[in-house]
């Protein structure tokens, strides 16, 4: 399998000067040959040579490592990526190297992160000095601090003067990007994708989490390539264009992804003109100005607006979806952006599923007389979204009903019983995210999507953690006994990602068992 664009040093690649009709980007696809800038711009470009050269310097990797703070796993990723970023320079000046040291690695005769075609990088200005598009860039993404990814555009053109702005972030996903682009929790972002082969497998009208797209556009390393599987309906390019929705590829996926995860994700734009005009300063400061997901409440618009019943299971080979028809339990889902498969997993589990939209209160959800009450995944800030799903979630565990929640609804579940949340820096996305149980010491792989989490030092007494990442020690699950409920921050429904998790559905029916 070919890796995601790393390369230990810039690499030749030839360039046609008018590519044929049936490689342009409305044929079958632009060529990887073609895509000159495949090593994007950056405004700084880290040092990509002689990394061993400088860590022997300072005395080997224990020694870079002390001596300059950043620890050894960090030392590690240097000589991992061949570069060291531009935020451990000073570090290093501190360390004992000098400046010259520093140039020496940074200045070959050629730039090292673009190609002769490409323009050195270099802040949006307002100004005619202002580069043009390198030859063949049809689409570019542009972040609030004026960096430039070119690239080819796919699937719908941005509208005349338009483009999709929102909080670009990384999902490490190996599979289900379509399921992935249709969760209503990536609401409000661009998704760049770092495995490299987005569009493999086509798209079809089964692999939804929702009827509509969520997210706002998506990043992506290789072209986009014919379908190569048998349930797939449509291209993937043909099927994000119905959608209305853009994406580009030609990205150097992995120094996007590094530049989110060290410096978090930024606010960015994608464009995709139909007249391949780019107005960067304007594209820049459309970033720049738009205001990010802290603070936002982004469920209201992703959820349903009228209530209605769910019956479809999970899809199973060879028969695909079946129903519900014999449910023993009642379970009413508040729907802050629910994806089909949890709905499906508790129908499943034998539930019949009323979904009532996001901002209904405990009144309405007791209402249909559940014997146990869902609260869903969905995008924004959950203190936002708490403005009024707080009160009903009060309203709910003071009437003695057993609540389960994922995602969003976990952290609504948490700030109903007193807890906190914060934002992350970058968020967890993607279907290998290693969380443990504390009760039974088991580690298990999940699928996750969030860039909030709750504040565990912040949870009252008599609310216990139950979950925690592997990753980075955040909380993972909450319970509260004494109130039936609890919750987690990842997606046990697997959709897509592993099936670890599925207990989880059955042991919220269980509780509802002995409820009855």
């Amino acid at each position: 399998m070919e890796d995601d664009g790393h390369r230990s040093g810039p690499r030749e690649i030839p360039v046609r000067a008018t590519p044929s009709p049936s490689e342009t980007p409305g044929g079958k696809g632009f060529p990887t040959q073609s895509l000159h800038w495949e090593k994007t711009s950056h405004r700084h470009p880290p040092m990509a040579t002689g990394i061993d050269r400088i860590i022997q310097h300072l005395g080997g990797a224990d020694a870079a490592a002390r001596l300059t703070g950043v620890g050894t796993e960090a030392v590690r990723k240097w000589r991992q990526a061949r570069a060291i970023p531009p935020k451990h320079w000073p570090a290093l000046l501190a360390a004992g190297l000098s400046l010259a040291d520093l140039q020496g690695e940074t200045a070959p005769s050629t730039p090292i992160m673009a190609s002769p075609r490409m323009p050195d990088p270099t802040p949006a200005r307002n100004d005619a000095s202002l580069p043009s598009p390198p030859e063949g860039a049809t689409a570019a993404l542009v972040l609030a601090d004026g960096s430039v990814f070119w690239g080819v555009g796919f699937g719908a053109h941005t509208a005349r003067d338009g483009f999709s702005v929102g909080e670009v972030c990384f999902n490490t996903g190996l599979t289900g990007y379509q399921e992935t682009l249709t969760d209503p929790s990536y609401a409000g972002q661009i998704i760049t994708f770092t495995f490299p082969h987005i569009g493999n497998v086509g798209a079809n009208g089964e692999d939804l989490e929702a009827t509509t797209i969520a997210a706002r556009g998506l990043v992506v390393k290789q072209d986009i390539t014919e379908p190569s599987n048998w349930r797939a309906t449509q291209r993937l390019d043909d099927w994000l264009r119905a959608q209305g929705v853009a994406g580009i590829a030609g990205v150097d996926t992995r120094a996007l992804t590094a530049r989110i995860r060290d410096g978090g994700a930024p606010n960015g734009v994608i464009v995709f003109p139909v007249d391949g005009r780019f107005d960067i300063p304007a594209l820049r400061a459309a970033a720049a100005d738009w205001p990010g997901l802290e603070g936002m409440d982004l469920a209201r618009t992703v959820s349903c607006t009228q209530t209605y019943e769910w019956d479809e299971t999970c899809w199973a080979w060879p028969r695909g979806y079946a129903r519900q028809t014999a449910p023993k339990r009642h379970v009413v889902a508040v729907d802050y952006g629910a994806k089909r498969n949890i709905l499906r997993c508790l129908a499943e589990a034998g539930c019949r599923v009323t979904v009532v939209p996001a901002t209904s209160t405990a009144e309405d959800i007791l209402r249909h007389q559940p014997d146990g009450v869902f609260l869903s995944n969905g995008p924004g800030d959950p203190a936002a979204t708490g403005v009024y799903a707080v009160p009903a979630i009060q309203g709910v565990l003071a009437a003695g009903k057993p609540v389960f929640g994922i995602c969003l609804g976990h952290q609504l579940l948490s700030l109903a019983l007193g807890a906190r949340t914060y934002k992350l820096a970058r968020g967890h996305r993607g279907a290998n995210q290693p969380v443990k149980d504390l009760a039974t010491g088991r580690v298990e792989i999940t699928s996750q999507n969030h860039g909030f989490a709750v504040d565990a030092d912040s949870l009252p007494e008599g609310v216990r953690v139950t979950h925690v990442s592997l990753f980075d020690g955040s909380n993972e699950g909450i319970a509260c006994d004494a109130k039936r409920a609890f919750s987690v921050q990842y997606h046990p429904e697997a959709s897509p990602g592993p099936s670890d998790s599925h207990y989880l559905f059955r042991r919220f029916v269980e509780g509802l068992d002995q409820a009855g």
